[in-house]
């Protein structure tokens, strides 16, 4: 009984298509590519725009498949919400965008069960420090100020509100 064949792939979020580097993985397979991509597509809507890491399985005997969507990089999540095309080049000594409390939250939901985090403001940790390193800061503050803030308990009040939500 033949295995799965697993493609690993990045695809940019709603904008899969039939070339490469789908079209000649899935070909030789005898899946039908535009219905992957159709899936694919419809998965990663959300993402649009973004890198997301896409599994396909194909069932070689069967020709059935199975698409699992991952989640974009926290810079990619980042870059999105406070709407900069990337980070910057000097985070030591420009910053380029800002959060609100309630974006850095609404990110930290996303990635809540998907990364190493355990809590909402570990999740938010995770992220503060990806605002480091592209120049982003939250409530107009250095994310190293956010991070201490939380570490003394001054947003606890935000993550126990967010927590039912």
């Amino acid at each position: 009984m033949p295995e799965d064949k697993i493609i690993n792939l990045l695809v940019t979020g709603g904008e899969a298509n039939a070339g490469p580097p789908l079209g000649p993985a899935l070909g030789p397979l005898g899946v039908n590519v535009m219905l992957v991509v159709k899936k694919i597509n419809e998965m990663t809507a959300d993402y649009a725009g973004m890198r997301v890491p896409v599994k396909v399985s194909v069932n070689v005997e069967n020709k059935s498949f199975d698409v699992e969507v991952g989640l974009p990089t926290s810079s990619a999540l980042i870059a999105k919400e406070s709407k900069i095309p990337k980070g910057t080049g000097t985070p030591k000594k420009e910053s380029i965008g800002n959060l609100t409390a309630d974006q850095l939250l609404k990110l930290a939901r996303i990635k809540l069960g998907k990364t190493y985090a355990t809590s909402l403001k570990a999740a938010a940790k995770e992220l503060l420090g990806s605002c480091i390193s592209m120049g982003v800061n939250v409530e107009n503050k250095d994310p190293r100020e956010v991070m201490k803030e939380i570490n003394e308990g001054k947003w606890d009040s935000l993550f126990n509100e967010g927590v039912g939500s």
